[in-house]
């Protein structure tokens, strides 16, 4: 069980991580939906530091579990957001993709 943990969490944390990293150097397949979705532009660099400190708060929870709870809690209430937001842009295509992101974070929870 321990081992399946750290590897999830190291999954999660790695998806999550590059996720910020597309936002804060605004790769095209990221950042034209989040323009299309109604996402001001002022709010990029704080998503994508929200993302990134899920992602540096999961890997802090493999020593310091509370924190990763934390952070695991944070990353899913984040990416139902991105999921509401999708919804509502009436983009219902695109739901898949912050599903996909959310899915290793609420394993790791769950193995946690």
């Amino acid at each position: 069980m321990f081992t399946s943990h750290v590897v999830v969490t190291l999954l999660a944390a790695a998806m999550a991580g590059f996720s910020a990293g597309a936002v804060f150097f605004h790769a095209a397949w990221v950042v034209r939906p989040l323009a299309d979705y109604g996402v001001p532009r002022s709010w990029w660099p704080w998503l994508g530091a929200a993302k990134a400190a899920g992602a540096v708060g999961l890997l802090v929870g493999l020593f310091v579990p509370a924190v990763g709870v934390a952070a695991g809690i944070g990353l899913v209430l984040y990416f139902t957001g991105a999921v509401v937001t999708v919804v509502r842009a009436r983009s219902y295509g695109h739901i898949p993709f912050p599903l996909v992101y959310m899915a290793p974070v609420a394993g790791a929870l769950a193995l946690g």
